[in-house]
């Protein structure tokens, strides 16, 4: 499934832009597995590593990294960069899951 399948879905699709090499990006890990675990089927993560899909980053403006964007039918409903935490994330979802 592409990138593009990934985030035309109805369900909410949140997706972490992120680089290898960037430290704030690993601390986001480890939250994301947290919101996973407490989200279960509500909503979708994917992480886009935008040295491997520059197109992606040009597209939707990256500019740092952690970007996270969340989708729902390709459409951004949120954005925000750097390292967000885990119930702020949950609380977002939510929000856009009701």
């Amino acid at each position: 499934m592409t990138f593009n399948e990934i985030i035309q879905s109805d369900k909410l699709v949140l997706v972490d832009f992120f680089a290898t090499w960037c430290g704030p990006c690993k601390t986001m890990a480890p939250i994301l597995k947290e919101v996973k675990d407490a989200m279960g089927n509500a909503a979708t993560i994917i992480k886009v590593d935008v040295d491997k899909s520059p197109q992606a980053a040009q597209y939707y403006q990256i500019q740092g990294v952690p970007t996270l964007i969340l989708f729902k039918q390709g459409k951004p409903l949120w954005r925000q960069s750097g390292v967000v935490p885990g119930k702020q994330l949950i609380d977002i979802i939510k929000k856009h899951t009701t």
